[in-house]
């Protein structure tokens, strides 16, 4: 029989390591997920020879984007923060009782630099394809309303949290949050990038925008991610713990330590104290 593992509660502080890591992990994101972007869709794109259709750079660019944010979730960066990269999740996890309000501000201001940072690095490394795709820039497709946009990505976050809760809730599927996270975001990109560009993340929004100077449709991407993160929180609650997340980590190592609450082992793995005794 499995040996029962205590629940333990969010930390309270200032875990400024964890911040730290989400913020290099966001910024990471942004990276490979933009390049993506000037990849298929820039000016002289080389996918462009190789693949001529839409749709299908469109799924490749799913899939390098949702590839490159679970990359950050096995990497040591996202062992440590949890890999929330987006303020969406990090408030889903909050409203499910996951982690501190302390973190929920150190976690989305993170996010929110980070993104920023990012996008700055990818203006740099990409030059002219950068400023004429406006750096990744999320906007909402010819006849698509503002409120049609806001209900689009807000069903599309909702369905990105619901995944994550759905796996972070059962110890049997916890470690394959990411590889779940990266198909989700993968079909969202290729289905819904046509008429919101897919954000699901203001952070993803924020970075661009700044950067390229147009804010104007900003809090679309502010309203519809955050709105579909608390549908989702409240369907969690009303399921109970069959959504109700365990961990507040995309992949949960217990040979790192987690500010969240948890229900996962905590103490490191027997490999690892075998080691240590050996060294």
């Amino acid at each position: 029989m499995a040996r029962s593992v205590p629940t333990t509660e969010p930390r309270r502080g200032l875990h400024w390591s964890e911040w730290l890591a989400e913020f290099a992990g966001t910024g990471v994101l942004m990276l490979g997920g933009l390049s993506a972007v000037m990849l298929d869709f820039g000016p002289a794109a080389p996918m462009v020879g190789l693949i001529p259709s839409t749709s299908g750079r469109l799924l490749l660019t799913g899939l390098l984007f949702g590839g490159t944010g679970s990359l950050v979730a096995i990497s040591p960066l996202g062992r440590r923060s949890g890999a929330h990269l987006n303020p969406a999740i990090t408030l889903g996890f909050w409203l499910t009782r996951t982690l501190h309000p302390y973190d929920l501000i150190g976690y989305v201001a993170a996010q929110m630099l980070g993104a920023v940072a990012g996008t700055i690095v990818v203006q740099a490394a990409w030059g002219p394809t950068a400023d004429a795709l406006h750096d990744g820039l999320t906007q909402p497709a010819s006849g698509v309303s503002d409120a049609q946009a806001i209900m689009l990505e807000a069903a599309m976050t909702a369905l990105l949290l619901l995944t994550i809760f759905f796996f972070t809730s059962h110890r049997s599927t916890a470690r394959w949050t990411p590889v779940a996270v990266w198909l989700v975001v993968a079909l969202l990109v290729w289905q819904g990038a046509p008429f919101t560009g897919t954000s699901l993340n203001p952070a993803r929004s924020l970075g661009p925008a700044i950067v390229s100077a147009h804010l104007d449709k900003l809090w679309i991407y502010f309203a519809g991610p955050l709105t579909g993160s608390i549908l989702a929180s409240g369907l969690a609650w009303a399921l109970g713990r069959h959504l109700l997340p365990i961990t507040g980590k995309l992949f949960h190592d217990a040979n790192y330590p987690t500010i969240f609450r948890t229900a996962l082992h905590l103490d490191p793995q027997p490999h690892e104290g075998l080691r240590r005794r050996k060294s």
